[in-house]
């Protein structure tokens, strides 16, 4: 049914305008200047893979030398660049090259002429990594989140009888209550044009999210959840949740914005993990983080890539993305693909903090829980003072009383960074370190 109301919707708005639209192609350069040509693969980490972990910070309490701040040497465990791409070789050199060559490309929306061959080239890998007919590149991840949920809406929106959709001709979206601040956004947005009924369902709950389901009366019902959650560390129920969408038929939805180029043995997501990928209706996923670029991706069938072209506000009076951005994550993708041994090198230093402390680590992202401002912020300066730029996590990105350090592991750290990290962790959270005897017998 999803697919006759994304039809529908489609056809009330578009008047043929994508089949006229004009797809614009840039002069074609020579081999050498082909920024897509030749993408450079390797076997084994290099000394990029350290350039953006080793920084140095301001330290506004020293004394200025020569007129400049003084600084300090920190390693950095405080960013999403999970395979460290961001720092690649041939991402350097795709971008490169596609600045030579283009500048920064068109500058207009994708709906004008911002939407190029390389934009289109890189959806359709994206498209082909996540098993989808399709992909629409946003400028960014939270874009491509509001942007999926503005057309969502239009299909309540367009399928209603008169202007505003009736109470039954609403859609119901059960959401994650830990999901990211962009499903949250759009999900308003949906509520203050009375497209939607949202219900928050306890975090990872499928009891609570069943009785919800079971309890709805509405046709059209969406289940949206992360499938890493960015300040928990920990993943959605996916085998749960697609038990459910067999029993409910509900639209599934999910964000990999920390999952995809993570998991999966292609880089494909939490769907290749688990051979799922048909079972998931539209992936939301960015480049901006194990991608180490900048813009964001939904990965869908082509009725849904249509729609969200022609009705996702986010997308349509947004500027394209820069080409130089484009070429870089085309690149990123398919190191991503090809250099499997960034993955498993960054599920060994996983493996290596799980084995070392008493934190239960099944994700880069490690979540520690110190409870109040103060305590975070105290943590965090201690980190800062040893050497390590990690920063306290507070409200509005968490309650109150569970504000926390947030430490990411990437492919380019090595175990004695991981030894040393956790050395300088335990001097400030009580209870992390596992005993000596422990970790031997672990190890």
């Amino acid at each position: 049914m999803w697919e006759e109301w994304v039809v529908r919707a489609f056809a009330r708005v578009n008047n043929n305008f994508l089949s006229y639209l004009p797809k614009v192609c840039l002069a074609k350069p020579s081999a050498e200047e082909d920024p897509l040509a030749d993408v450079e693969t390797f076997d084994g980490p290099g000394p990029w893979d350290r350039t953006l972990l080793e920084v140095e910070v301001e330290d506004p309490t020293a004394p200025a030398k020569d007129g400049e701040p003084a600084r300090n040497r920190m390693l950095l465990f405080s960013a999403n660049d999970y395979l460290n791409l961001s720092t690649h070789p041939a991402v350097r050199k795709a971008s490169a090259k596609a600045a030579l060559a283009f500048g920064m490309g068109p500058r207009s929306s994708a709906m004008a002429s911002g939407q190029t061959e390389y934009h289109r080239r890189l959806e359709n890998v994206l498209a082909e990594m996540h098993k989808k007919e399709a992909c629409v590149v946003t400028p960014t991840g939270f874009a491509a989140n509001t942007a999926f949920l503005s057309a969502l809406g239009g299909v309540a929106t367009h399928n209603a009888a008169s202007r505003r959709p009736a109470a039954h001709e609403k859609i119901a979206v059960f959401s994650d209550a830990l999901n990211h601040a962009s499903i949250i956004d759009g999900l308003r947005m949906m509520e203050r044009h009375h497209q939607t009924v949202v219900s928050v369902y306890r975090h990872s709950d499928m009891q609570h999210l069943d009785e919800l389901l079971s309890n709805c009366p509405l046709e059209r019902k969406v289940v949206i959840t992360d499938s890493l959650f960015s300040m928990e560390g920990d993943f959605a129920p996916m085998l749960d949740l697609v038990q459910l969408r067999k029993k409910h038929r509900f639209l599934f939805v999910i964000d990999e914005a920390h999952t995809a180029f993570v998991c999966g043995r292609n880089g494909g997501g939490i769907g290749e993990v688990y051979g799922i990928e048909d079972q998931i209706d539209v992936i939301v996923g960015t480049l901006s983080k194990a991608g180490g670029c900048l813009g964001g991706f939904v990965a869908c069938s082509q009725k849904w890539s249509d729609l969200v072209r022609v009705t996702g506000r986010p997308y349509i009076f947004t500027t394209a993305s820069p080409l130089p951005v484009i070429a870089g994550a085309y690149a990123a993708v398919t190191v991503a693909k090809k250099e499997v041994w960034r993955r498993q090198a960054l599920w060994n230093r996983v493996q290596e903090f799980a084995t070392l402390t008493k934190h239960p680590a099944t994700s880069p992202i490690l979540s520690l829980v110190v409870g109040s401002e103060d305590a975070a912020i105290y943590a965090s300066k201690h980190m800062l003072e040893r050497g390590f730029h990690i920063i306290a996590i507070r409200p509005p990105a968490v309650a109150p009383d569970a504000c926390r350090l947030r430490v990411t592991l990437t492919t380019g750290h090595s175990s004695e960074d991981v030894r040393r990290l956790v050395a300088a962790l335990s001097e400030c959270i009580p209870g992390l370190n596992r005993p000596a005897d422990q970790v031997v017998a672990r190890l």
